[in-house]
């Protein structure tokens, strides 16, 4: 087996925690109305179509509200527009970024998010520190399609055997290996990370 010279991160709950409930917590009055807009746009296509860059995340709102009661459209609207306050850094993931880096490891982001990615991984992560950066809505693209996969090994030349992909869905490492990249569930499971690396 080859060595590893490239970590591949998924963002959301790998690099930055994503919790739906945050915003909703904070403008939903009740449960019935916060278990309404999850369903309707966290669940709905709109979701999936802001990750595949056929929607911006501002025209989420425009479709999602077709189906919610006109008395929860301004709440909807504060829910769609600050959805992200629940980005900051998972537990431990600045500085297993560090320690990574440190030890020379080329590190890549490969994402599924919509067109606000880059308004908030900024605040957390140098992109400059990154080798490269691919987000689904920027290239049409989304995991686990194959497609998407190739084209982060295509663009950046990389060797799918020297690299490691770290995702917490389980359906993206599986397509991840099936391109010839070593996956890894990732659990919150650093020591296991840091033993497969050997650091």
């Amino acid at each position: 087996m080859k060595e590893i010279k490239n970590i591949i991160f998924d963002m959301g709950r790998v690099l930055l925690k994503f919790d739906p409930y945050v915003s909703l917590n904070t403008y939903c009055e009740n449960e019935e109305d916060k278990a309404l807009i999850y369903r309707e746009l966290f669940e709905g296509p709109e979701w999936i179509m802001g990750d595949e860059g056929k929607i911006t995340n501002g025209q989420r709102y425009e479709l999602v509200k077709e189906r919610i009661p006109g008395r929860l459209h301004r709440t909807l609207k504060l829910v769609v527009e600050n959805w992200e306050m629940c980005m900051e850094p998972v537990e431990g993931a600045l500085e297993f970024y560090g320690l990574i880096k440190e030890k020379g490891y080329n590190t890549y982001v490969l994402s599924n998010a919509c067109n606000r990615f880059y308004g908030y991984f900024p605040r957390f992560y140098d992109l400059d520190s990154f080798e490269g950066v691919v987000v689904s809505s920027d290239v049409k693209m989304i995991k686990p399609d194959s497609a998407i996969y190739e084209y982060i090994l295509n663009t950046y030349n990389l060797n799918p055997e020297e690299c490691l992909f770290i995702d917490d869905v389980e359906v993206n490492i599986e397509a991840a290996e099936a391109a010839g990249i070593k996956g890894f569930v990732f659990r919150n499971n650093y020591e296991e990370l840091k033993k497969l690396l050997k650091i």
